[in-house]
């Protein structure tokens, strides 16, 4: 019975790990001039619909390379693999690149801005998007932590590769890609910069990162005593 203990303690620290919530700083109630975003879910990856507006009038180096962009209201950010987010080949073609991506530390990574036309629910079914309501220093927040992870060694923000066809541009990032630092994980860090709670370890999974967005708006509609 000698492994019974430290059986135990493991099975505590995991429990403690994927129970960890991280807080995120208050988000007041909504007075005037709110910035509505949308976090959108595809069942395995999450990317967040920003008004390009909202983008343009903050400035610096997002700014900058959002107004570079091709036409479209509404801006898709994303964050992923430099390779394997890109690639738009079948799945069953690029598992060991995904293994690769998976398993490999330091992996390059992108973050991809995406110019939409139409309005997100326009264009993605009520069960793969949650919309979030952010004043604006809170919506300052959570694009100075998007901004953050952009490649700004040469000066500003860097086009690192396109998509043959499309209008989105993948920008260097200066974070890298691994199974402890996955798509979903960046797009949660974005949410609690904002003052989304996540938890952590949970937040590789997109309904995970998608329950704590409509968390976050239940729990500011909620009377307050």
């Amino acid at each position: 019975m000698r492994w019974a203990l430290p059986l135990a303690v493991l099975i505590g620290v995991v429990a403690a790990l994927l129970t960890w919530t991280r807080p995120g700083a208050s988000i007041p109630s909504i007075t005037d001039a709110p910035v509505t975003v949308y976090l959108l879910d595809n069942g395995f990856h999450t990317d967040l619909a920003v008004p390009r507006a909202a983008l343009e009038r903050r400035g610096g180096p997002l700014g900058q390379a959002v107004a570079d962009l091709a036409p479209g209201d509404w801006i898709l950010i994303g964050w992923g693999d430099a390779a394997f987010y890109v690639d738009q080949s079948p799945i069953s073609d690029r598992l060991p690149d995904g293994a690769r991506a998976f398993f490999r530390p330091g992996n390059p990574s992108v973050v991809m801005l995406d110019p939409e036309r139409l309005d997100p629910r326009d264009r993605h079914a009520a069960d793969q998007r949650a919309a979030l309501r952010l004043p604006p220093g809170a919506f300052d927040r959570m694009a100075g932590r998007i901004e953050s992870s952009l490649d700004l060694a040469d000066g500003g923000p860097r086009v690192a590769t396109a998509r043959a066809g499309g209008d989105a541009r993948f920008f260097a990032s200066r974070e890298s890609f691994s199974i402890l630092h996955l798509c979903n994980h960046w797009t949660a860090g974005a949410l609690n910069a904002g003052g989304v709670a996540i938890r952590p370890a949970r937040s590789a999974f997109s309904g995970e990162v998608m329950r704590s967005v409509r968390a976050a708006e239940l729990d500011r509609a909620a009377p307050r005593a």
